[in-house]
């Protein structure tokens, strides 16, 4: 098992910035794919991005561009989303996941994190 904890969330104006993180506890942290999703009132949960195990490598969804950034640091268990020039659309719950394997799907992780609110507004 692995327990996931989502935190920064919080009201930002457009255009400004939140950097969220994601604690993990249970299983070797390392051993597993980091991804975050968003799901806004309404719509199904989507991709956001994603990190490889050892942090090398990053994918993110195209609605992104170039405005959001994920790290992790193995050492400390945690993985971040840094979110620049947020727009009101950025508005949703955000979600870290983990999984064994690299996807975009929601089926490809297996432990979630309970979200944190993300709110942008005009």
């Amino acid at each position: 098992q692995v327990q996931l904890v989502e935190s920064g969330g919080g009201l930002v104006q457009g255009g400004g910035s939140l950097r969220l993180s994601c604690a993990a506890s249970g299983r070797t942290f390392s051993n597993y794919v980091m991804a975050w999703f968003r799901q806004a009132p309404g719509k199904e949960r989507e991709f956001v991005g994603i990190i490889t195990r050892d942090g090398d490598s990053t994918f993110y969804a195209d609605f992104v561009q170039g405005r959001f950034t994920i790290s992790r640091d193995n050492a400390k268990n945690t993985v971040s989303l840094q979110m620049n020039s947020l727009k009101p659309e950025d508005t949703a719950v955000y979600y870290c996941a983990a999984g064994p394997v690299y996807g975009v799907r929601t089926k490809s992780y297996d432990y979630w994190g309970q979200g944190t609110q993300v709110t942008v507004s005009s």
